[in-house]
C-alpha cells in the first residue's frame, strides 16, 4: 500500500460520522437507511461518508434484491486496513454518540425504507 492509499485510510476515519458510521457497522452490515435511522443524518450525507469508506478500503458494499448492504470491508489483520479497524473496533466503546447512535441502530430496519435505499 503507498503513501497516499494510507493516507486515505486515515483521512477516512478521521471523521467523526465517518466513525459513527464504522462502530454501527461493527454490531451488523445495513442499507443506508438504516445507518440514516440510527445516526439521524440525512440520506445523502450518509452514502457521502460509505462512498468516502469504501474508496478507503474500509467498507465494502453488496447489492441485496434492492437493497445495497454494507459492511466493514474483510481485511488480512496484517494490512493497513486491518489494523484501522482493529483499532477503531477499540476505540469509543463508552462514547455516548456511539451508545445512542447503536440503540437506534438495534431498531433501524429496511421495513421503514423505499427500496434502494
Amino acid at each position: 500500500m503507498q503513501m497516499r492509499d494510507q493516507v486515505r485510510v486515515l483521512d477516512a476515519v478521521a471523521d467523526e460520522n465517518r466513525m459513527r458510521i464504522l462502530k454501527c457497522l461493527q454490531v451488523r452490515p445495513a442499507c443506508v437507511c438504516e445507518l440514516v435511522q440510527a445516526t439521524l443524518m440525512p440520506q445523502p450525507r450518509v452514502s457521502r461518508h460509505l462512498r468516502i469508506l469504501r474508496d478507503a478500503g474500509l467498507v465494502s458494499d453488496a447489492r441485496d434484491a434492492q437493497w445495497v448492504e454494507y459492511s466493514l470491508a474483510a481485511a488480512d489483520s496484517d494490512s493497513p486496513v486491518g489494523r484501522v479497524l482493529a483499532l477503531v473496533a477499540e476505540w469509543l466503546e463508552d462514547d455516548p454518540q456511539v451508545v445512542e447512535d447503536r440503540g437506534r441502530y438495534e431498531t433501524a430496519s429496511r421495513d421503514q425504507c423505499a427500496p434502494g435505499e
